[in-house]
């Protein structure tokens, strides 16, 4: 199976963890662009999304699900989002299509968050990925400077603005052997606004798309 076909395989699965009823988040990114194409078929259980992007509110409304302000309507029962690395703790960087920010307010808003990725999205040791840091933008060489003494080598992110206006540090270079800790630190940088790690609220549930069939993880 090619890489396509394993997101796929992923998506579907995550059926079986879905509520009967309610409001649903929605994440961001190729492997979620899966999970909505298959929301298509169950949609009728729902009473709308939640959605972390534009980019997926856009196909959520292209499938006639309606998308909720995450104000109006409290704690959501599951979220659903994708993972550009996640060691065996279920701890994640996320915001490769940087949407981090709204990510992790829907992720910090729902009672369970179910991730789903291919196999090769695993790791022993998060960071080979560069981590995304989403930054105001007067703060960014500031941002960058601090990044810089944890050890990392942080890369604006060219031509690429957030959805609530600001830019991103992609920082190279880096060996998180602590998430938590890390998280905490770079979330301590005045001018950050949230880093893609999400270690102290992580995933409850990770489902892999493997050439053997899907796989469920829990930590």
């Amino acid at each position: 199976m090619n890489q396509d076909q394993l997101k796929r395989q992923a998506a579907e699965k995550v059926v079986e963890f879905l509520p009967s009823g309610g409001v649903l988040g929605v994440g961001t990114g190729s492997t979620v662009n899966h999970f909505i194409d298959v929301l298509a078929d169950v949609k009728g259980r729902f009473d709308g999304a939640v959605s972390s992007s534009e980019a997926s509110t856009e196909r959520l409304k292209a499938i006639g699900m309606q998308v909720l302000d995450l104000n109006s309507v409290g704690e959501l029962e599951v979220y659903v989002d994708g993972a550009d690395e996640s060691n065996h703790q279920l701890e994640l960087i996320k915001g490769g299509g940087g949407a981090l920010t709204r990510e992790k307010i829907i992720a910090a808003a729902s009672k369970q968050f179910v991730c789903i990725a291919d196999a090769s999205k695993l790791v022993s040791c998060l960071g080979e990925f560069p981590l995304p840091v989403e930054v105001i933008p007067m703060a960014r060489s500031y941002v960058a400077r601090e990044l810089v003494k944890l050890g990392g080598n942080p890369v604006l992110r060219e031509d690429f603005i957030t959805d609530n206006g600001n830019v991103i540090l992609d920082v190279h270079g880096l060996e998180i052997m602590e998430p938590i800790k890390m998280e905490t630190e770079i979330n301590n940088i005045v001018g950050v606004v949230t880093v893609g790690l999400f270690a102290s609220r992580g995933a409850d549930v990770l489902i892999l798309g493997d050439e053997a069939g899907a796989r469920v993880i829990t930590p």
